[in-house]
């Protein structure tokens, strides 16, 4: 089984959340800061077949209202990873992710999933 890779950013509270919980539970994770690190577009392609674009793509965000409409509108998968790969900011966080598995955000489901209940 390989290691555990949480993707996010380092100042997000659901990320500290998350690390906090995984830290605790003395669970070992690899942290990619996407901002910095970025993300590749095979990866990117990999989650939206997973778990499609729609969770994926945070639209509830800032980041999100601060796009023109133009580039809100008509999107679909592959848009969705154009305008995520533009700007990483626009994931639903944390994206933990381990082998063939992976989950969006974090809930008490998915703290329990990584070991982190």
């Amino acid at each position: 089984m390989s290691e555990i890779a949480l993707y996010g950013i380092a100042n997000c509270d659901t990320v500290r959340k998350a690390r906090r919980s995984l830290d605790a539970a003395g669970v070992a994770y690899r942290f990619v800061e996407v901002r910095k690190d970025g993300l590749a577009a095979d990866r990117l392609r990999g989650w939206v077949e997973a778990v499609g674009w729609e969770t994926l793509v945070n639209r509830r965000g800032t980041t999100w209202r601060q796009l023109s409409e133009a580039d809100r509108e008509g999107v679909d998968a592959e848009r969705a990873i154009a305008l995520l790969l533009e700007h990483p900011a626009l994931m639903k966080r944390p994206v933990v992710e381990q082998d063939n598995a992976i989950t969006v955000g974090w809930t008490p489901e998915t703290a329990s999933r990584w070991g982190a209940a």
